[in-house]
């Protein structure tokens, strides 16, 4: 599972964690049987779970599947009443964390993002002229993040010219790019 914390598990691995406690219970409190009756079940649950995580971290396809993705829950300052319904979370619970946050005034909230881990991301309202932004991926392991750019009111032509004037040239090479205050922050697949 790598170095996540308990609160950025998904369900899957909760769920192995829970299975493989009681596996181990089972074994205390049966002695009698043979130790491979409840050791293969662990080791097989382990690997389903190692290859669980394995594809989580290769498709972004299978990680929205197990672990769905981040939701608006205020946008340009805007509270998405309709988002909150469909996730069931209410007003307290948003006051609750933006309390935590050290946010006191829900006003001074450009952004709040509800992560995968139930965690509130804040993006306060910039003082400056221009709006705050957040960054967006736009290319994730050499795939272009179709609905990224639809956020942004880009098209893929837009991208790529703007690549190739770079002299990015290879997509499929691209493991991050992102583009963000008017600048492309471009990362390579090792």
């Amino acid at each position: 599972m790598g170095k996540r914390e308990i609160g950025e598990l998904s369900v899957l691995d909760l769920v192995v964690f829970i299975m493989l406690g009681e596996m181990a219970v089972i074994a205390i409190e049966q002695h009698k049987d043979p130790i491979l009756h409840t050791l293969v079940p662990m080791a097989v649950l382990m690997l389903i779970q190692m290859f669980m995580a394995f594809l989580s971290l290769k498709s972004r396809k299978f990680r929205k599947i197990i672990d769905g993705k981040p939701s608006l829950i205020i946008k340009n300052g805007k509270i998405d009443e309709n988002i909150m319904k469909k996730l069931r979370y209410n007003f307290d619970d948003l006051l609750m964390q933006l309390r935590t946050k050290d946010i006191t005034n829900i006003a001074d909230v450009e952004f709040a993002i509800l992560e995968t881990s139930g965690e509130l991301s804040i993006i306060k309202k910039s003082n400056k002229k221009k709006p705050a932004t957040y960054t967006l991926p736009i290319i994730l392991n050499g795939k272009i993040q179709q609905d990224h750019l639809d956020q942004m009111q880009k098209d893929e032509a837009w991208l790529t010219k703007e690549l190739n004037d770079r002299g990015h040239t290879q997509i499929d090479k691209i493991s991050f790019c992102s583009f963000q205050d008017g600048k492309f922050f471009i990362d390579y697949i090792d």
